[in-house]
């Protein structure tokens, strides 16, 4: 497998961890409190150790039963941090990550249009999610987990040096070396595992679209055709692992030879101090329990070593997400009476992407969607009819000429502050997961149930009253329980309740039947008789009852 130049670099990560690590500061450094007073506790214990086992061997004199009382206090808090350590993990670390996740859900919702689509939502949720706990692990556990580590080394060294140099040299020797392994594995292990994180991403898009389109793919009998692209992304995922695992056990391997090799000599030259009468047995105890407290952060080391590298390709996930484009953050222009819209000589190409090329759709398109009128457009499939709503609600720019909303005291260039004054209902079933009032509520929070059930009639969705629950019904993801037809109407109600002066229908009656749909019109003009009216359709019903229609052709080359 090709492994690609990482896209950023190490500065630009630090700086980037340290701008989003103030929701976890107070964790980071309750737990590198807690862990270096554990090194403290465990060095105190050592000495312990020592003294007692002198003092049982008459090497030295002193109380066996307040050496011991020390020792069980030292265990005991030992204990008690411990509990701590999991109490704070549990509270403050589920608070770290609502933050960070709220953070960059806010940031998607928030980002152009054009910018966010270009992401499939299977890989979007895994970051959110999966990539999002790998940061706050990593400024919450990972950092502090080195910061104790290294000072439990210097720690344990100093304390060793003071009671045999040549011993303490003898280990030092070693941590060149593991040094020099640990740049190695970082920098090839970083980018393997980024190549994993993309495979985990395209796997669970996969799942998601299946899930979603479960109908599509069973009435195609096509469930072997998405288990073989299933299979083929998870093939490729083990042999990324694969790799990792091989050069993780070469790395891991070198590593414990060398710690081994170094515990063995200290041991052995420990035992000929003893023999010689140098050390006491005493002292031979603190020296094997200090070598271990030497060799241990550094395989500790060696075990975040692949959290960090973990980390680190999460956070260059992230930092893509983050680099989407916002939208400007300007007041709502809300325009009062009469609204209309106008387009002057506009023009609009999409961009090329996923090995597309580019495509015109709108050419030197001009149109005054006058206050108080009622408008169809119609045209084929790629007319560009989606597209003029998407400017329309400023999702998208003019790359020539210009959009313009008004009224009889200002004009405005379409923009996302003049979004306030629109009211959209898309094609398809748009209902979210909830009961039927709370997603009213999405088209006005502060709507009471008497307007709620208002919007329902003048929508032609009176069947929710004979509901044995009414509003209160609850529908599942994409509205299931309900039909296209019950679904739509009630979304063209959430609508109603948006206060607004332009409302924007995308095929929003297609899944109705022609006297419904008659009805439902005759009630929109009716309701909309100051306001104006915008209808994509391809259905001549909804052209019989407009004042305009606009027809759309189909740009070829």
């Amino acid at each position: 497998m090709k492994i690609n130049k990482t896209k950023y670099s190490w500065s630009a990560i630090l700086a980037w961890l340290w701008r989003h690590h103030k929701g976890c500061r107070i964790q980071a450094i309750c737990n590198a409190l807690i862990g270096l007073t554990m090194v403290a506790l465990g060095l105190l214990g050592v000495d312990t150790l020592r003294k007692l086992t002198d003092i049982a061997s008459g090497a030295r004199e002193g109380s066996i039963v307040w050496m011991s009382v020390l020792l069980a206090l030292v265990f005991l808090s030992e204990m008690l941090l411990h509990i701590l350590s999991t109490w704070i993990e549990a509270v403050l670390g589920v608070r770290a990550q609502n933050q960070m996740q709220q953070f960059f859900f806010r940031h998607l919702l928030k980002g152009q249009w054009s910018g966010v689509e270009k992401y499939h939502s299977g890989d979007v949720l895994n970051r959110l999610f999966t990539d999002v706990s790998d940061i706050v692990g990593l400024m919450t556990e990972v950092v502090p987990s080195t910061l104790i580590v290294v000072v439990q080394f210097f720690a344990s060294l100093v304390y060793l040096y003071m009671m045999d140099s040549t011993l303490a040299l003898i280990l030092v020797i070693v941590s060149p070396a593991f040094l020099l392994l640990s740049r190695f594995y970082f920098f090839h292990m970083r980018r393997i595992v980024r190549h994993i994180k993309d495979s985990n991403s395209a796997i669970q898009s996969i799942i998601q679209e299946s899930i979603i389109h479960k109908m599509v793919i069973k009435t195609l009998e096509r469930t072997d055709t998405m288990m073989e692209r299933l299979e083929n992304r998870q093939s490729l995922l083990r042999h990324q692992v694969k790799q990792r695992a091989k050069f993780a056990i070469l790395t891991k391997t070198l590593v414990n030879i060398g710690f081994t090799s170094a515990y063995l000599i200290g041991l052995v030259w420990g035992l000929f101090q003893l023999q010689s009468g140098i050390i006491t047995v005493g002292v031979l105890i603190a020296f094997t329990q200090l070598i271990n407290r030497i060799q241990r952060p550094m395989l500790q080391m060696a075990r975040i070593l692949p959290v960090f590298v973990n980390s680190l390709a999460s956070s260059e996930r992230l930092m893509e997400l983050e680099e989407l484009p916002l939208e400007p953050a300007d007041e709502p222009v809300s325009l009062q009476g009469g609204v209309g819209l106008r387009f002057d000589d506009v023009s609009f190409r999409y961009q090329p992407s996923n090995g597309r090329s580019g495509r015109t759709v709108l050419s030197h398109f001009s149109h005054d969607f006058q206050p108080g009128s009622f408008t169809a457009i119609l045209g084929e499939t790629g007319a560009g009819k989606t597209t003029l709503i998407r400017l329309m609600l400023s999702l998208i720019n003019p790359v020539e000429g210009q959009a313009l909303i008004y009224n009889d005291e200002n004009t405005y260039t379409v923009s996302p502050s003049t979004r306030c004054n629109f009211s959209y209902i898309p094609q398809g079933n748009t209902l979210f997961s909830g009961t039927i009032r709370e997603n009213l509520l999405l088209g006005n929070p502060s709507a009471t149930d008497e307007q709620m059930e208002h919007a329902l009639q003048i929508a032609m969705a009176d069947f929710v009253f004979e509901m044995p629950n009414g509003l209160s019904t609850v529908c599942s993801e994409h509205g299931g329980g309900l039909s296209e037809g019950q679904a739509q109407r009630i979304a063209i109600a959430r609508a109603l309740l948006r206060p607004c002066r332009i409302l924007l229908l995308d095929e929003a009656t297609s899944a109705l039947d022609e006297d419904t749909e008659r009805d439902l019109l005759q009630n929109l003009k009716a309701h909309y008789r100051n306001g104006t009216i915008i209808f994509v359709t391809h259905r001549q019903t909804v052209v019989d009852y407009t004042t305009d229609t606009i027809r759309l052709e189909r740009i070829t080359g």
